[in-house]
């Protein structure tokens, strides 16, 4: 992956506000020539300590993407205020922008 679109993807990323979620493909949508696997990648490759909200991003059907992180990615969105329903979803009010 390009530098240019990397930084792009961590640009979009970092906007996230708290108690929000967006999708992989929305991240991409705001990019130029991003993918949404090229989003997942980036956040697989985010170095330890970085401090970027990486959890805020969900799938399109707004779920949590199946990953080592996923049960310290629902802790943290739920710490936020961030409720999912009985299908594991997240409400729809919640997704940014």
């Amino acid at each position: 992956m390009n530098a240019a679109l990397k930084e792009q993807i961590l640009t979009v990323l970092a906007e996230i506000p708290l108690g929000r979620v967006t999708t992989y493909g929305r991240i991409a949508a705001m990019t130029e020539g991003g993918t949404p696997r090229l989003v997942a990648r980036a956040l697989r490759e985010l170095p330890s300590g970085h401090g970027l909200p990486w959890f805020r991003v969900i799938t399109a059907s707004r779920k949590l993407a199946d990953h080592p992180g996923a049960d310290e990615q629902r802790r943290r969105l739920i710490v936020e205020g961030v409720a999912f329903d009985a299908r594991g979803r997240v409400a729809p009010e919640r997704l940014w922008p």
